[in-house]
């Protein structure tokens, strides 16, 4: 994948149209808004939406001073970059673009960082909320996913439990955040019976303690042998670069097995790293290394100012991983089964870097799905720090804070030059029993052949039917939340700076 580029880029926007990014005493820059500075002008250096915020704009301020007042306006940073995003709420028409529904920004890059490889403060129990029948107030929580070797797992937390409750307190709309998601690490969920989705309290109790935990998103790989046919299954959760090796092995065992058809289930996949998206691709299909996978479109200045090849990302037989400094800590050949089809499981849940997949690889084989209509978000990102050129180890790193950005700088699209901000809707229909459907949660065990969305995906492989025989229900209107969309980096695709 060409990601050479970016130092390029970067080096190009150091200085903006008015303003040297010196340091920040010689920018006349007082310390309580220098925070504020490193929004502003890391948004009007890659900010995707640049041209079309006035308060972005090159020639917006004469001189630093008029900057200086006009940032002296925004009593925080956070407040700051939600002003300058390209939303709905602040006013502006829809565009070509759309609307900005990603960028984000924290105040602590090393928790950001560790999210982009799995590490999150947690205690591995993955769950929806759902509001109780005819309440707008009153949730109830069903667990779909527990990280293997997590607390979670350790305290007997099944895939399928209901719990209406923590530490005795009916969850509501109100307070699901400060029960589960709040500051407080150790919690006791209170189980209940689903009673057709007016759980009621069964008594049983489990105590739960959040640590600093890395799932390993390569999940679940298996190999089936259905129908005289070997059928391939990995459940991947997130594309974390630190876990590209164990990828590729996956992909090692499904070439010693001779698997002819394959499965990726990418339910619960938010997405992450577009290197590694495109070292999956690279996996599924062998394509040679000229063969474009996927093409970036960024903002106008960024695009001219540099090669228009240098947006392009190419199909790959090597996986190349480097630090922060340049140093090769991984470099192995891909795994690649050369397939012409491919079956991928998705969600509501599925987006990004997923949906990146499943686009690049339409343009070049036949790729199946099953499940429900999938998020729709074809645009990425890049971290940037303050500092000179914006990257974690860029000269003069401002010490004073620990805030980075996340903002969209970026669409992608195939090869063909085609995207799906709606999403991608699957030719076989079928989503998660949560209850709405049967009326009992029946989600069955993941990674097992009886599992309902496996199940018909594996039929489908075998017969060729497109026919569920099953209703259809999109979870989003009885869904409050669930766990994954409470995580700062829930349905991200990012650029790696390094």
């Amino acid at each position: 994948m060409k990601l050479t580029f970016l130092p390029r880029i970067l080096i190009v926007f150091i200085i903006s149209a008015l303003f040297y990014n010196c340091s920040k005493t010689e920018d006349n820059i007082p310390k309580d808004i220098e925070v504020q500075d490193f929004v502003w002008r890391g948004l009007n250096a890659y900010y995707l939406w640049q041209s079309d915020v006035p308060d972005l704009a090159d020639l917006r301020f004469n001189n630093q001073n008029e900057l200086n007042s006009y940032l002296e306006g925004f009593s925080s940073p956070e407040i700051l970059f939600d002003n300058l995003l390209y939303t709905e709420e602040n006013g502006y028409p829809a565009n070509e673009k759309g609307y900005d529904r990603f960028s984000w920004i924290v105040d602590d890059y090393i928790a950001l960082e560790n999210a982009f490889q799995g590490i999150t403060l947690s205690n591995g129990m993955e769950f929806n909320l759902f509001f109780e029948n005819g309440s707008t107030t009153n949730a109830y929580g069903v667990v779909r996913y527990v990280v293997p070797s997590s607390n979670a797992e350790t305290q007997g937390i099944l895939r399928g439990m209901v719990f209406k409750a923590v530490d005795g307190t009916q969850i509501t709309n109100t307070n699901y955040r400060d029960l589960l998601f709040g500051a407080n690490t150790d919690y006791t969920i209170n189980l209940a019976d689903y009673d057709g989705g007016n759980p009621t309290l069964n008594g049983t109790s489990i105590a739960l303690s959040k640590s600093q935990l890395q799932e390993n998103p390569v999940a679940i790989t298996k190999t089936f042998n259905e129908g005289g046919k070997k059928i391939g299954y990995l459940l991947y959760n997130q594309f974390a670069s630190s876990f590209d090796g164990q990828l590729n092995a996956a992909f090692g065992t499904f070439k010693a097995n001779g698997v002819t058809d394959l499965i990726i289930d990418l339910r619960y996949n938010g997405g992450g790293s577009v290197q590694t998206a495109t070292y999956l691709g690279s996996m599924i299909a062998t394509e040679p290394n000229t063969a474009v996978y996927s093409q970036q479109v960024w903002n106008e200045k960024v695009m001219e100012k540099n090669n228009a090849s240098d947006f392009l990302n190419y199909f790959t037989d090597n996986i190349t991983n480097t630090d922060q400094n340049g140093n090769v800590i991984l470099d192995e050949p891909i795994n690649s089964l050369g397939l012409s089809t491919v079956y991928f499981i998705v969600t509501e849940d599925t987006a990004s870097a997923s949906e990146l997949v499943i686009n690049a690889l339409s343009a070049y084989i036949d790729v199946k799905l099953v499940g429900t209509q999938t998020v729709g978000k074809q645009v990425g990102s890049i971290t940037l720090y303050d500092s000179e050129d914006y990257r974690r180890n860029g000269a003069d790193l401002n010490t004073n804070h620990t805030y980075a950005m996340q903002p969209i700088v970026l669409e992608i699209k195939n090869a063909n030059g085609e995207n799906n901000p709606n999403g991608y809707t699957p030719e076989i229909g079928l989503a998660e029993d949560f209850g709405q459907i049967s009326g009992n949660v029946n989600l069955g065990v993941l990674g097992d052949v009886t599992e309902p969305l496996l199940e018909r995906t594996i039929n489908y492989i075998v017969s060729g039917s497109k026919s569920t025989g099953k209703s259809v229900i999109s979870i989003k209107k009885e869904q409050l939340t669930n766990s994954k969309l409470q995580k700062p980096f829930a349905n991200e695709m990012y650029v790696d700076l390094k």
